[in-house]
C-alpha cells in the first residue's frame, strides 16, 4: 500500500507518519516547494531489507517532460540522502540539465551493499526490490534515460549496482570511488561492521570490489565514468580500475583532473558527470 501526503509548507517532517497510519510496508511522506513550480519531494520508504525507513529526496527540472532522464546521486560514507542538496544547489543543477535527480539514503557505512548479517541492512537487496521498482513505476524511468552516479562509497555503490544489471543504465559513473575496497583506509575500522573482520582469508573485500567484477560485463559498450581528482588517495583506484576495463573492452572515460577529496571536487565533478552523460543522450 502507498500512501502520497501533500504538505504545504516543505519545512514540516513527520516521520512516524506511516506508523499513524498503519501503512505495512511502503509509505511514501511527499514535500512540495509552495513556492515554485517545480517539485522537490521528499519520499520515505518503509522498507523490509533495511530493517528501517529509507529517506530520498528527488529532484524534478522546471522544464519536465516525458523523456527528461533521470540519475541516481549516491552520498559518500558517513553521509545521508541530504548531502548532495546541502553542499550545492540541486535544484539549480536538475534545471540546468534537465535531469530528474533522486538522492537515497545510503546511510553512514552501509556501502551499498548486502550486510554479511542477514538481520541487517541489505541494501543493495533494498535498490533492486524497492528503491528502483518504485522509482521506475513512479516516474515511468526509461532504462536508455536513466543513470547513475556517486562519490567515494557512492562512486563503489554506483559502478556495482551498474554491474549488477546494465539493462536498467544507460551509462553510470564514479566520483573519488573506492572501485578496489582494498585501497580505502576503512577497511577495518568501518568496513568490518558490513563485510566481517578484515583479514587475508575474507575474501569479501575482494569479491565485492568493482574492480574485481568487471569479468560479467566484458565488452560492454555502454560507459562508465571515472573521475578523480589528481591529489585524492584514490586516484590509483580509479586509474586501476580503467586501465582493467580497457584490458576487457568495457567502454569508460577515466578524468584526472586537480582535486583531492572534498566536496569543492565533487561539486565540479557532478557539472562534468551530467554534461557527459546528456551528450551519451544525444548520440
Amino acid at each position: 500500500m502507498i500512501k502520497d501526503s501533500l504538505i504545504s509548507k516543505p519545512t514540516i517532517k513527520n516521520r512516524s507518519l506511516s506508523a499513524r497510519l498503519h501503512i505495512p510496508i511502503i509509505s511514501f511522506l511527499l514535500l512540495f516547494l509552495a513556492n515554485s513550480t517545480t517539485a522537490q519531494e521528499q519520499i520515505i520508504i518503509e522498507s523490509q531489507y533495511l530493517k528501517c525507513n529509507d529517506t530520498v529526496l528527488v529532484f524534478t527540472p522546471s522544464n519536465v517532460n516525458e523523456k527528461s532522464p533521470t540519475l541516481f546521486l549516491l552520498h559518500g560514507w558517513s553521509g545521508a540522502y541530504s548531502d548532495w542538496s546541502s553542499k550545492t544547489d540541486i535544484q539549480k543543477v536538475s534545471d540546468k540539465f534537465g535531469f530528474r535527480i533522486i538522492t537515497p539514503d545510503g546511510f553512514y557505512n552501509s556501502w551499498y551493499l548486502n550486510n554479511v548479517d542477514t538481520n541487517k541492512m541489505q541494501w543493495r537487496t533494498f535498490f533492486d526490490k524497492e528503491l528502483y521498482p518504485k522509482m521506475k513505476e513512479r516516474y515511468n524511468l526509461d532504462a536508455k534515460r536513466t543513470f547513475i552516479t556517486g562519490l567515494s562509497m557512492g562512486g563503489h555503490g554506483a559502478i556495482n549496482i551498474f554491474i549488477d544489471d546494465t539493462t536498467r543504465f544507460r551509462a553510470a559513473g564514479s566520483m573519488s570511488g573506492v572501485l578496489n575496497l582494498q585501497d580505502t583506509r576503512l577497511k577495518k575500522t568501518q568496513m568490518n561492521e558490513v563485510l566481517g573482520t578484515y583479514s587475508p582469508e575474507n575474501s569479501l573485500f575482494d569479491s565485492s570490489s568493482a574492480i574485481n567484477r568487471l569479468d560479467s560485463i566484458k565488452g560492454s559498450e555502454k560507459m562508465m565514468v571515472i573521475s578523480c581528482g589528481a591529489q585524492d588517495g584514490l586516484v590509483k583506484s580509479a586509474k586501476d580500475f580503467a586501465e582493467r576495463c580497457n584490458q576487457m573492452e568495457i567502454a569508460n572515460t577515466l578524468i584526472i583532473s586537480p582535486g583531492n577529496h572534498t566536496w569543492d571536487y565533487w561539486i565540479f565533478a557532478l557539472d562534468l558527470h551530467l554534461f557527459l552523460f546528456e551528450k551519451y543522450l544525444n548520440e
